[in-house]
């Protein structure tokens, strides 16, 4: 054991000597510890500092109830049927395994039946085609009430839209 200690200590020694602790983050600044104790400070500070997604330590349960809550985000991009499936499935089976690791929680997530999100899907293709063939026809009517732009070249030599007109001190005003 203490021959052990004394290669973890050289190792730590040789690697001081190389500098590979020189650039660390946080090299030399104060730790910004509590005031009280606190067994949690350390992932207090990391989440404080957007090192750590707060929502990963959730339960699961709560986890699962909020991508429930955003099934139709979720939905909507999925490309065809059986990617539907797939996820309504997986879904599911996350959620009981979840009710089975905790048998007795008071709080539980919905399923995911696959006819409902297939229908939901459908729906939500359908107002997102009908949303887009609007946009299109409003940029459509957009365009067409819109002057038409004259070429960079044809502002530069200061002629019209047609670009046939004569312009000052050409031959035709002559």
């Amino acid at each position: 054991m203490i021959r052990d200690g004394k290669w973890v200590d050289g190792a730590i020694e040789e690697a001081m000597a190389r500098g590979d602790f020189d650039d660390l983050p946080g090299s030399g600044k104060p730790l910004k510890l509590p005031t009280h104790h606190d067994p949690d400070w350390w992932i207090k500070q990391r989440i404080a500092e957007g090192e750590v997604d707060p929502a990963a330590l959730l339960p699961t349960v709560v986890l699962l109830r909020r991508e429930y809550a955003a099934r139709d985000e979720t939905l909507v991009e999925l490309p065809d049927e059986d990617a539907v499936r797939a996820y309504a499935e997986e879904f599911t089976g996350r959620v009981m395994d979840d009710r089975l690791e905790h048998p007795m929680a008071r709080m539980i997530s919905p399923t995911l039946e696959t006819d409902e999100a297939l229908a939901r899907w459908r729906e939500l293709r359908a107002a997102r085609a009908e949303q887009e063939r609007a946009d299109l026809a409003a940029a459509r009517a957009r365009s067409a009430a819109a002057p038409p732009r004259t070429s960079w070249w044809r502002r530069l030599l200061g002629r019209g839209d047609a670009g046939h007109e004569a312009s000052p001190g050409t031959p035709a005003d002559r």
